[in-house]
């Protein structure tokens, strides 16, 4: 079983569906910090996300800011304003509200539907057990020299309390023993590599560094969304710079 396939084939249902079921599913989601939610009358995984979110401990001036916009924007629309919050706090909330309330009805209708296919799929990933298909590599490229950068210690922190990995770059400038993480060890969160530039390039022979090196220790804080996936991160350095993206 595949929780990717299950949530494609949610979002085909979904977006198959006619404009008047699309409206009555947007309008089952509650308002964000509103009056249901303030009522404990929302469901479980909706009071969760909330309070990750940090909904359920606003100031009076927010709480009175999320009112104001819940009103406004259901007055605009016709339906409430949906947003995917696990991963967001009332900064972002508020600041994607005001921008989305001058919104066209129609680019607001595809963004909200876009969004509850967001809200399934995180929820499905608490529900359903992934597929043990996805994993985690890295590849680190030494752009002063134009080499594989050999022999470079690298860390990995991990979400849930994990402990950290280490691992030391072979002469292709991969990892020895294939990827960082697999299968049921390669779970949804946040994870940071930390990449030891710094003491890679004061052995190298042959290349101008800082007696105080300006790119020492490298973090790229990156999260794992599909467990079911390949994530590659590579890092392209020198003593002076360094860069990122996620690869293939």
């Amino acid at each position: 079983a595949s929780v990717t396939a299950l949530a494609e084939t949610m979002k085909a249902v979904v977006d198959g569906a006619t404009e008047a079921e699309k409206t009555a599913l947007l309008n089952a989601h509650p308002d964000l910090a509103g009056r249901a939610a303030l009522r404990g009358e929302v469901t479980e995984s909706s009071q969760t996300e909330q309070r990750r979110a940090g909904l359920d401990a606003l100031t009076e001036e927010e709480l009175a800011k999320f009112t104001q916009l819940n009103d406004r924007y259901r007055v605009t629309f016709g339906w409430p304003f949906i947003l995917a919050v696990r991963h967001a706090t009332p900064r972002t909330i508020l600041a994607a509200f005001e921008r989305r309330v001058g919104a066209t009805a129609a680019a607001e209708f595809a963004e909200c539907i876009a969004q509850v296919h967001k809200i399934a799929w995180m929820r499905l990933l608490e529900t359903v057990e992934p597929a043990p298909t996805g994993f985690l590599t890295c590849h680190v490229l030494d752009t002063a020299n134009g080499v594989p950068a050999a022999g470079m210690l690298v860390e990995l922190a991990r979400p849930h309390g994990r402990p950290k990995l280490e691992f030391v770059t072979n002469a292709d400038g991969r990892l020895d023993g294939g990827p960082a993480l697999r299968g049921a060890d390669f779970e949804p969160g946040v994870y940071e590599w930390a990449f030891h530039v710094g003491e890679y390039f004061a052995g190298k022979m042959g290349t101008p560094t800082a007696p105080t090196p300006f790119v020492d220790v490298v973090p790229i804080r990156f999260g794992i969304d599909n467990p079911e996936s390949h994530y590659h991160v590579p890092l392209l350095c020198s003593p002076w710079t360094f860069s990122t993206y996620r690869g293939s």
